[in-house]
């Protein structure tokens, strides 16, 4: 097993998978990409928004809704991207041999939740990574604002905010969530600042 802090040169998928302290690596153009464990707020909204996801998504019998889980965007070099939250419709669900490590492929959704230390450069390349790869619909919370800007494929973002709901367009069709609720769990002192 290799290392992180000995890696040189790019790495591959299935290198990375196996890479002791990967947890917190994402692999772009097969060069890895270390983030900071996640915060409070992240680790707050997170499992909210994977819960709403999952509770409709499981009745409606749509997909499977996973968080933080590997997706090959692209080989040679390879690049994986872990959404925080994302959606795989049922039809697209891949039929996984037990020595699959990542999936191949996107999901109809990703999701990702800014962080403090995530510079807005970096989320607005893995924002273009998704999109450029086939993702239909992704989400960028932005707890501080408490605003979520969705992306299409058009690569024209929209902003929700205040009263706004989040929903899941022809992705998941029906899915509603209010902002309101989503953010409900954050500090009161987390209010959007003028």
């Amino acid at each position: 097993m290799t290392d992180i802090s000995q890696t040189a040169g790019l790495v591959t998928a299935e290198a990375l998978f196996v890479m002791p302290g990967s947890e917190s690596c994402e692999l772009v153009n097969g060069r890895l990409r270390v983030s900071e464990p996640p915060g409070y707020w992240h680790g707050l909204l997170q499992p909210q928004l994977a819960a709403e996801l999952l509770t409709f998504v499981r009745a409606s019998r749509l997909g499977v809704v996973l968080t933080d889980a590997g997706f090959v965007l692209h080989r040679e070099p390879d690049t994986v991207r872990a959404p925080d939250v994302a959606f795989v419709s049922a039809e697209r669900i891949p039929d996984l041999d037990r020595g699959q490590r990542y999936l191949e492929g996107v999901p109809d959704l990703a999701a990702e939740i800014v962080s403090p230390g995530d510079a807005a450069a970096d989320v607005a390349e893995k924002v273009d990574e998704y999109l450029a790869a086939g993702v239909r619909l992704v989400w960028v919370v932005c707890p501080r604002a408490r605003r979520v800007v969705v992306w299409t494929p058009d690569r024209v973002g929209r902003t929700l905010d205040g009263d706004d709901a989040l929903d899941g367009a022809d992705v998941v069709p029906g899915f509603r969530l209010a902002l309101t609720e989503l953010f409900a769990a954050l500090p009161n002192d987390a209010a959007p600042r003028a």
